[in-house]
């Protein structure tokens, strides 16, 4: 018996050996999964209509892809237990929307950083005073996530200015805050500049008082160690995705549209929907299901264009609900462009002349945004920018890359070196970022008001780590 037991633990010991000897991107090859913490928000990690997605999301998944790996993702009770998971070896990598800090960088390894943030102080923009110092939160109820960057952002304030208290609250996510505040239940909290933009998309009794901190940078987290072999691989992956575009892309995707966000403009966008729209609706879906396109961006394009009016008229003559030039009318055989079902069936066929134009290696939503600018500044023009852009050594299939060339096409410098000339790209790039932004929140109306149950079941939040890393 003393044998086996002796033998047994022989066993046990050498597999331990080899386990912690091996070099960690070797353990996550050999079992074929990486495990990675985050959190769910709205910057990180969620589920839409289309699937799981979230910037954290899509770049872990990449980066699975590229190690030829499974992604599994866990989402911890809380924040404040992610960084003591990563340092304990309980998963392989944190991508929670992570500020790199000082103290932070002493104690884990960050990998390339792939976004910059503001932390900025937050209220409902109903408050009487405006906030404008950390004075003004001074006997207020604020609240902070625990664990995150604001704490130690408030522990240095707080050497100035003793009086200042907080909560560092362990239940709630940055984003239940903001909610939070605009529900009055907390005075003020601290956000990142990049998750304020896209809440208050749909909060816009939210503002901004002042940034309490300079510009920091969001980063994965890993262990620190002697192991440098999924780190530098990490590290290698970030600079790939740089030179490719592929980082910038993503960006665009998830932050292109929010940048100059304007309140007023989204509670009118609101206030037509519950008085205009249900008078369209069913023509947007009747046309929308003819061409396999979703009603509720169709109806989106149509108040960019004419604020749902068939009778609209510019000073150019484009008419209509989508307002078409005659020479457009004349192509798509509109013979009334003042009926509104003509002009939404020849706007969507004109949509897709459009988008047979382009070379089918363009995927969404890259090639739906080529389309929308091209359907406002033209065809030729989108291509002059295109062409500079790859001039310049850009992936000119990446809109993030080409918006900023089309707006240079304003400036002689620019365009004359083009075929097509002069355009107003600035205008271009303003619609097609307006239409994403009515697209998201007619998606956001019509998920609140008319929410549609799924069979599938919801975001699978795992929990429980698996037994071996």
């Amino acid at each position: 018996m003393l044998i086996i037991l002796s033998f047994i633990s022989s066993i046990l010991a050498l597999v331990y050996y080899v386990n912690y000897q091996t070099p960690h991107l070797q353990r996550i090859l050999n079992r074929g999964e990486i495990v990675a913490l985050s959190q769910n928000g709205p910057t990180t990690y969620y589920e839409n209509n289309e699937g799981k997605t979230g910037i954290e999301y899509e770049l872990l998944n990449l980066f699975a892809q590229s190690l030829g790996v499974k992604l599994t993702m866990v989402v911890p009770e809380n924040f404040s237990s992610i960084l003591p998971m990563i340092d304990k070896g309980k998963a392989d990598i944190a991508a929670a929307g992570i500020t790199v800090t000082w103290t932070r960088k002493e104690n884990f390894h960050f990998s390339p950083a792939y976004q910059e943030i503001t932390p900025q102080v937050i209220y409902k923009n109903r408050q009487q005073k405006k906030v404008k110092s950390v004075k003004s939160l001074i006997g207020k109820k604020l609240v902070v996530v625990k664990g995150s960057s604001h704490v130690e952002i408030l522990k240095a304030e707080s050497i100035d200015y003793p009086e200042l208290k907080w909560v560092e609250d362990d239940t709630h996510s940055s984003a239940e805050l903001l909610l939070m505040v605009k529900d009055k239940t907390i005075d003020f909290t601290i956000a990142d500049s990049n998750e304020f933009q896209l809440v208050r998309r749909f909060n816009t009794d939210l503002k901004v008082g002042f940034a309490i901190a300079k510009p920091k940078k969001l980063a994965w987290a890993l262990k620190k160690s002697e192991d440098t072999s999924l780190t530098d691989k990490v590290d290698a992956f970030f600079h790939n995705i740089k030179k490719s575009g592929q980082l910038t892309q993503l960006l665009e995707k998830h932050y292109g549209h929010v940048q100059n966000f304007d309140p007023v403009d989204a509670q009118e966008f609101m206030r037509q929907i519950r008085k205009k729209l249900h008078d369209y609706r069913l023509m947007f879906e009747d046309v929308a299901s003819n061409y396999d396109m979703d009603w509720k961006l169709l109806a989106a394009i149509s108040y960019q264009e004419s604020h749902w009016n068939p009778l609209a008229t510019s000073p150019t003559g484009v008419r209509g609900m989508m307002m078409l030039t005659q020479s457009t009318a004349g192509q798509m055989g509109i013979e009334n462009r003042l009926d509104a079902f003509q002009s939404i069936d020849g706007g969507v066929r004109y949509l897709k002349k459009i988008d047979k134009m382009f070379n089918a290696r363009i995927k969404d939503p890259d090639r739906l945004w080529f389309i929308l600018a091209s359907y406002n500044v033209g065809y030729g023009h989108l291509e002059d920018a295109r062409i500079l852009a790859q001039k310049e050594g850009k992936n000119p299939d990446i809109w993030g890359n080409v918006k900023p060339f089309l707006s240079l096409l304003t400036k002689k410098r620019w365009y004359k070196k083009t075929k097509y000339g002069y355009a107003r790209g600035t205008e271009a790039v303003h619609y097609v970022q307006n239409i994403r932004r009515l697209y998201d929140l007619l998606k956001w109306y019509e998920n609140k008001n008319n929410p549609i149950k799924k069979e599938e079941p919801k975001l699978e939040i795992i929990r429980v780590l698996p037994k071996t890393l």
